[in-house]
């Protein structure tokens, strides 16, 4: 990790690693996700959350190795670490896929809702582009800075889903890796093409915080079972704290409430 990145953390609140994918990995991944997409048909991401002018799919940890590459990927950790030091945990991995002419902006917000408190940063995610981003398929906007306001966007903003004056879209070609202190105020833009923009989600949270989605829970014994050493510690699956925490946070679905 270079000072200029980690400057870039500090001031903007986000970063960009171009081409880290090799092409290989990069269609590996396009291709579960497709097949994912297919054998979920219409419940695709229904166990966490569905919305309108997208595809989902959650729990991707349980759905392929390819996926247990991605949320334990060094040079992405490395960068969270920053973010989130001393320790921090997988909260959850999703796929999204913004389907083309989608006419909606999401609203600008914070990742849980949640804004620093006296330990510093408590949320950090990373959007794996597996599609070109750019001004016009419904690529994240990020205010730069806004990590560092201490506010939520609904307690400043009389509409959270208007463009902000500072805010600035995040471009980049498929392949890439964005890594981001969700403290920012951010969301997705409209999709004005005629294709599908997709990417993964791999959320990290604080070892303090609940996971989004309770890994121990929701991973199947004989995923659990092919587990161990670092990656294991990465999903909390023997921290008694996550334990306790994901009880009160989650219902008995796995997923937070």
């Amino acid at each position: 990790m270079t000072l200029d990145e980690e400057r870039q953390l500090d001031e903007q609140g986000f970063l960009v690693l171009e081409g880290l994918l090799p092409n290989g990995f990069l269609e590996s991944l396009r291709a579960r996700i497709e097949d994912l997409f297919q054998q979920e048909g219409e419940n695709a991401g229904s166990e966490f959350r569905q919305e309108p002018h997208a595809r989902r799919l959650a729990n991707l940890v349980d759905k392929g190795e390819e996926f247990r590459k991605v949320v334990a990927h060094p040079e992405v950790l490395e960068r969270v670490a920053y973010v989130l030091k001393p320790r921090f945990k997988l909260s959850s991995l999703n796929a999204l896929s913004t389907e083309p002419n989608s006419p909606e902006a999401q609203p600008l917000h914070c990742d849980a809702g949640s804004i620093p408190d006296e330990m510093g940063y408590c949320v950090c995610n990373t959007i794996w582009l597996l599609d070109d981003f750019t001004t016009e398929n419904g690529a994240t906007r990020i205010v730069p800075g806004s990590h560092k306001w201490g506010k939520l966007p609904q307690q400043v903003l009389s509409d959270p889903a208007a463009p902000h004056p500072e805010e600035v879209l995040v471009t980049g070609p498929a392949g890439s890796v964005v890594v981001m202190n969700t403290h920012a105020w951010h969301g997705g833009t409209a999709n004005r093409t005629d294709r599908p923009r997709r990417a993964l989600h791999s959320f990290y949270c604080r070892y303090d915080q609940p996971q989004q989605q309770y890994q121990k829970r929701l991973l199947r014994p004989e995923t659990q079972a092919q587990i161990g050493g670092e990656l294991r510690e990465l999903l909390a699956l023997d921290d008694r704290l996550n334990d306790e925490l994901c009880a009160s946070a989650t219902g008995m679905s796995g997923f937070m409430k």
